[in-house]
């Protein structure tokens, strides 16, 4: 009885191994077709260091010996690796801008052993892209696929050189799409749990059926190697930018001049929204495209030329692939009514920062609103002029649990409740006395030099 429970038991043991490994796919086949298009990319850079009698400037005793014995130039040159893939026959290859940041010689190698020597079509920062080209002919090419097809949890392969290994091949799941990650307002990116580590940067994410999907470019990681946290940018997204780095040598990019934030549900119940989509504007810039559009703080940008704004950091992507001198129109949430305006996209121009504005002290008594639970005061004349705004509050005190939880700190100016913009504490009082126990309400807050809403549920203290 025993054997042939046992028998039983290894016989259901074995049925389930065959079902899974008949389950699991072989990328055999792709690897062997897409496999030659993948280079590996290697990078030297000259970098020029003072020393003093042999002692380099980031040594710690650098700064004592250079008072006693002359400078002295020292040369160093610097090596990397990445990887990248051939999207021509001709020879343009795509990889990570920061494979080959501020390097002095490119050398690509591919995986029949030749070596070429690459120059830079152009790099984009903001996406991580840059175009190269050697000169060949008649070189094997990837297939573009379309990335907006992905489905989380479907199989992807990466090809590339980690460590410096060439051409190893590792395999995984989508874990997610649309990942928006902190500095990288213009990327959605792929995440997958395919092992990435340093080497594989620029190197193609496929889908099986053999198409380029995703650029490998970032990994979340706590001890410098793979922890399953792979960050790809769209193909779609790269080509863009690669299409306008070998026609021009740069990206150019839309704008429109607000500044927005995300959308919560206690936000968006505040505005009258019954769900908490799309892109909710905290300023708009004088004199700029949204403001000649009628486009106003408070307002929730709902679609842009078309295009759905699910999260707010959808629309940068969505502008910044406008092209500068179009109109768009714009569907809003505006004063609790949809609306919609039609904006004449601008170009982006780099740079540029708004003056700090200092905050003083007050010269009146705060008064607190209980409801609200925070002390505010009223701002001089020449405290509003220094600030270079018509109205607000500014915070004294917090002392309510909504308040601090919304993050509230002394020293924030409170420019708006909703859409009213606020001039008095009688004001503001008189308008928070007609408003029901919990409901949520949106307070427009400046600090320093950001402008955002918060949401405060009003409670009776």
């Amino acid at each position: 009885m025993l054997r042939k429970s046992i028998g039983i038991i290894l016989f259901s043991v074995a049925l389930v191994s065959a079902a899974v490994a008949g389950e699991l796919p072989d990328f055999s086949a792709l690897v062997e077709k897409q496999g030659p298009a993948v280079v590996n990319i290697s990078t030297t850079q000259h970098i020029s260091r003072q020393t003093v009698s042999g002692i380099p400037e980031d040594d710690p005793f650098f700064e004592f010996f250079k008072r006693f014995a002359p400078l002295g130039p020292r040369d160093q040159e610097a090596h990397s690796l990445g990887s990248g893939f051939i999207l021509s026959s001709d020879g343009y290859i795509m990889t990570n801008s920061h494979v080959v940041d501020h390097a002095d010689k490119i050398t690509v190698r591919l995986t029949d052993k030749r070596e070429f020597s690459a120059r830079v079509i152009g790099v984009d920062k903001k996406t991580d892209v840059a175009l190269l080209k050697i000169d060949a002919a008649n070189l094997p090419k990837v297939k573009v696929g379309d990335p907006n097809k992905l489905k989380v949890g479907e199989w992807v392969v990466a090809i590339g050189s980690p460590f410096g290994f060439e051409n190893s091949v590792t395999a995984g799941i989508v874990s997610a799409k649309g990942r928006s990650l902190p500095e990288d307002n213009y990327v959605p990116f792929i995440q997958t749990d395919a092992a990435i580590n340093p080497g594989n940067s620029g190197g193609p994410l496929f889908n099986m059926s053999g198409e380029v999907v995703g650029i490998n470019s970032q990994i979340y990681t706590r001890s410098g190697g793979s922890m399953g946290l792979s960050f790809a940018i769209p193909i779609d997204v790269a080509t863009q930018v690669a299409e306008q780095l070998r026609t021009k040598g740069v990206v150019t990019r839309g704008r429109i001049g607000v500044t927005i934030q995300e959308m919560t549900r206690q936000l968006a119940e505040s505005f009258g929204l019954s769900e908490p989509n799309g892109a909710l504007v905290s300023s708009v810039e004088k004199g700029g495209p949204a403001d000649k559009a009628g486009i106003e703080a408070s307002d929730v940008i709902l679609k842009f030329d078309g295009k759905v704004v699910t999260n707010s950091n959808d629309l940068p992507r969505i502008v910044a692939a406008a092209k500068p001198g179009s109109k768009a129109v714009v569907d809003l949430w505006h004063k609790g009514a949809a609306r919609q305006v039609t904006v004449t996209v601008a170009k982006m121009v780099d740079g540029g920062k708004l003056a700090k504005a200092e905050k003083r002290s007050l010269k009146q008594e705060d008064k607190t609103i209980e409801r609200l639970g925070v002390s505010l005061g009223e701002l001089t004349p020449e405290q509003l002029a220094d600030m270079g705004i018509k109205g607000g509050l500014i915070v004294e005190a917090v002392k309510g649990k909504s308040a601090v939880s919304a993050g509230i700190q002394p020293g924030d100016v409170v420019l708006a409740l909703g859409n009213v913009p606020l001039g008095s504490l009688n004001q503001l009082k008189d308008i928070v006395g007609k408003l029901p126990r919990g409901r949520n309400i949106a307070l427009l807050v400046r600090r320093e030099d950001a402008v955002f809403y918060v949401a405060i549920r009003l409670d009776d203290e």
